[in-house]
């Protein structure tokens, strides 16, 4: 590691290595591997695709626009980083099990995960099989946090785990993704102050709520079904503008509503970064969100987010949470495609990050530095 490295680590109160200087022919995608949950079939006990974020990868190399050399290795978060948010009764819970006679269970992770055979698996075997992933893939969007103030924009293809906060996980979420990369960044990167949550999941996004319900520097608008999980009271006083869907909402209601108040909340506060949750569980036919959205409009529902993003000059960090339906990887594949067609991102080596939208972002200063509950 280098000295600007180093020194980049260290700010913030901890050592850490997932703020690393990425090479100008890598693009702000982030992925590694790791994050994919393959362990002898208990990850089809749940309607969530525990393999969608490689297959997203496959399609967007497919069509020629990354390759393994110009994706951003995704780094698992250790335990020092997620201390930035989580309490140590928290982590502790995840490594601990219920002894019952000579038993071991796994309670915690199993709830969390809603995978009721995961309870009776070894601690060691959860550690590598199931929260392994999700902490790389946490550590995928701190990543992308930084990527996103440097480029202009980043892309986790990972994350969005929005149901869990600092002390609490549900909804297939361990790790408060999120509400980790807007801490390092207020933390880490000289003159963010100001964050603006996007959430577009089907769900309500309470684990951000929650972390930051007295926090007035981060504003959250969070777009869901109402009649579904987690409808968590507590945490809407958090959302600043909340827009609740009924079932069935097709498109041309729903992207009326999405650009209306995307454009609302980005003219009340403007912020120094946009996180936005694109989950793909608004799909027709998913079999948790209760929506009814065409995979056209949700390209079209993730164009409306990162035009007015640009318009703005604003740094956009996009993670892509929910979705149930194994279209969804090919969805969010066309989705970053269009993106790039039609100007917002940039892709391949050649362009980097001299056409990205840096000249936009010169007056920041950054430092060296059963019934299934989804995400």
């Amino acid at each position: 590691m280098s000295e600007k490295e180093d020194e980049k680590g260290k700010r913030g109160g901890h050592h850490t290595e997932l703020y690393i200087e990425v090479p100008p022919t890598c693009l702000p995608i982030v992925y590694s591997p790791e994050y994919n949950i393959t362990f002898m079939g208990l990850e089809k006990l749940h309607p969530f695709d525990a393999g969608k974020w490689g297959k997203v990868i496959h399609f967007l190399k497919e069509d020629q626009f990354i390759t393994d050399d110009t994706i951003v290795a995704a780094r698992e978060a250790t335990e020092e980083d997620l201390l930035v948010v989580h309490t140590k009764r928290y982590l502790s819970k995840l490594k601990t099990h219920v002894l019952e006679g000579s038993r071991e269970w796994s309670l915690v992770v199993a709830t969390i995960t809603e995978i009721p055979p995961v309870l009776f698996l070894p601690n060691f075997l959860v550690q590598r099989k199931v929260l392994r992933p999700l902490r790389t893939q946490t550590g995928g969007t701190i990543m992308a946090g930084k990527l996103a103030m440097d480029r202009g924009w980043a892309i986790n293809v990972g994350g969005g785990f929005h149901h869990c906060s600092s002390d609490k996980g549900g909804g297939f979420c361990a790790y408060a993704d999120i509400t980790l990369a807007i801490k390092f960044l207020f933390e880490r990167v000289e003159g963010v102050c100001r964050a603006t949550i996007i959430d577009l999941d089907a769900h309500q996004g309470n684990g951000h709520e929650r972390d930051f319900l007295e926090d007035r520097r981060v504003y959250i608008m969070d777009v869901y079904n109402r009649y579904i999980y987690p409808g968590d009271g507590y945490a809407k006083r958090a959302i600043k503008r909340k827009v609740e869907l009924d079932w069935g909402t097709e498109d041309m209601e729903y992207l009326q509503k999405v650009e209306l108040h995307v454009e609302g909340a980005l003219n009340e506060v403007l912020p120094d970064i946009i996180i936005y949750n694109a989950g793909t569980d608004i799909l027709d036919g998913d079999p948790l969100g209760g929506l009814a959205i065409s995979p056209q409009g949700i390209v079209k529902r993730d164009e409306i987010v990162f035009r007015a993003a640009r318009r703005r000059g604003l740094p956009i960090l996009m993670v892509t949470s929910g979705g149930y339906q194994k279209k969804t990887a090919r969805i969010i594949a066309d989705s970053i495609l269009n993106l790039h067609q039609q100007g917002l991102i940039e892709g391949g080596a050649a362009e980097g990050p001299e056409t990205s939208l840096m000249p936009l972002l010169m007056s920041k200063s950054l430092s060296s530095g059963a019934t299934f509950n989804a995400i």
